[in-house]
């Protein structure tokens, strides 16, 4: 059961509901579009200070502490590699895998990962992401791989 007094869980349950609520009234673009408005400004606005002027490595690793406050256990791997400045961001726990399923989806990693990339992608031009494994799917890990172009 999510921790009521986690800011953080409490926004992933706002996503879970707002999704759903749109979802069965709307359809599913309507909920994509629903949630996706701002978040690009807001990724800018949060990874920027992270991630901008450092590796992607040095920048994925100030965020380990963050994600621990809400259940995560997060490891990140400097791939760096032909001129890319690359990471692997792994998760080894999903806070929001049981959460997904009070509000009716089985997974919710297009609502949470797949949507957190899209944003990235958005607020970082040149900015690749993808999600390389999941938790939901049956995998040990999620992995995440970001990748810019070196400077």
């Amino acid at each position: 059961m999510a921790d009521n007094k986690n800011p953080a869980l409490e926004m992933f349950r706002k996503k879970f509901d707002t999704y759903r609520k749109v979802i069965d009234a709307e359809g599913e673009q309507k909920a994509w579009d629903t949630l996706f408005a701002g978040y690009p400004e807001r990724q800018k606005k949060n990874m920027g200070p992270m991630i901008e002027g450092v590796s992607l490595a040095k920048g994925f690793s100030t965020g380990i502490e963050k994600y621990k406050q809400i259940g995560m256990e997060m490891e990140v791997i400097d791939i760096s590699n032909a001129g890319m400045d690359a990471v692997l961001e792994i998760q080894k726990v999903c806070p929001v895998l049981g959460m997904a399923k009070e509000f009716g989806f089985e997974k919710p990693c297009h609502i949470i990962c797949d949507m957190d990339i899209e944003a990235t992608k958005a607020a970082f031009p040149g900015m690749h992401g993808a999600r390389l494994s999941a938790k939901a799917d049956g995998s040990a890990v999620c992995i995440f791989k970001y990748e810019r172009k070196a400077k």
